[in-house]
């Protein structure tokens, strides 16, 4: 019967008998005739057809959305079986910088869990610090992280993007009628970062030597502490122009130095004596993800 549901399931999605036999790779008479012995094993009709074209009936609309979840449920419980008797799941560790805001990452584990469902993605979310530690002790195999050193020959080094900076402000802080704002203008309004108390200081030097930040800072521990921070217009958080926009309690003001955008060069990072398969295809979707967005990439 499972199987049967699957062929159903198919047809209800494609929206055709004929696109759902060649995805299932059998022929159109015998899925037919698979959705009509499963209308028979329930005693109802599921699809009310007429001619070349068909409709969900209200159980079959019913059917179809919690069969949905059934057969879900059913592909993870056998998974799941086959990993105990086998006593082993594979994992991939991926480690990404907290205070990095786009999408990119959560698409790269989407993407990544759909081609390989048996593997197991363990995030760590981290500064650019707990990041090289992490890496350093093994920890995790790869990480998103924004460049800061020299390219070490230990590590594979994959550059992935530089995206613009802006200062994310509170809407009623007359900052935010700015079309674009520096450093200086920004010296007497709080900066915003994400650290731990253990990181504070290395974040704070980075941003006030590298970056070129003039305020005092202001530290939250994770980005929806930060981002409620700023709402309160109790000062500025850094963020990119790719990440994606929450409300309108605030606005993103682009940050420049001598009328030139400031950005972060974001790169995947993993040991060479760690580059397995699953690492480099993690990488390599991840590059792609990147690549696909309206950003400047190195």
């Amino acid at each position: 019967m499972l199987n049967q549901v699957r062929y159903f399931q198919a047809v209800v999605r494609l929206g055709s008998f004929t696109r759902a036999a060649e995805e299932c790779n059998i022929s159109q008479s015998a899925i037919s005739q698979q959705v009509k012995a499963l209308e028979q094993e329930l005693g109802v009709v599921l699809l009310e057809r007429a001619g070349r074209s068909f409709s969900l009936t209200p159980a079959g609309e019913l059917f179809y959305n919690k069969s949905l979840v059934l057969v879900a449920d059913c592909d993870r419980l056998v998974r799941d079986t086959v990993r105990a008797a086998r006593k082993e799941q594979a994992e991939l560790r991926v480690g990404y910088l907290t205070n990095y805001a786009g999408t990119a990452m959560q698409a790269a584990v989407s993407r990544f869990s759909e081609k390989h469902p048996d593997v197991r993605v363990l995030l760590m979310g981290g500064s650019h610090e707990d990041l090289y530690e992490a890496l350093q002790g093994e920890k995790i195999d790869l990480a998103m992280s924004d460049q800061r050193r020299a390219f070490s020959d230990n590590y594979v080094n994959l550059s992935l993007a530089r995206i613009d900076v802006c200062a994310e402000i509170a809407a009623r802080n007359p900052i935010s009628g700015l079309s674009r704002v520096t450093a200086e203008e920004l010296k007497n309004t709080p900066c915003i970062l994400i650290a731990s108390k253990k990181q504070q200081k290395t974040e704070q030097a980075y941003f006030s030597e590298i970056i070129g930040i003039r305020s005092d800072f202001l530290f939250a521990g994770s980005p929806d502490e930060a981002r409620l921070m700023a709402v309160q217009n109790n000062g500025f958080l850094l963020t990119d122009s790719s990440a994606e926009r929450v409300g309108n309690t605030t606005v993103r003001v682009p940050l420049v130095n001598r009328g030139n955008p400031i950005t972060v060069h974001y790169c995947a990072f993993w040991k060479k004596d760690n580059s397995g398969y699953y690492v480099e295809e993690f990488a390599e979707i991840l590059h792609e993800v990147f690549s696909a967005s309206d950003i400047e990439r190195p």
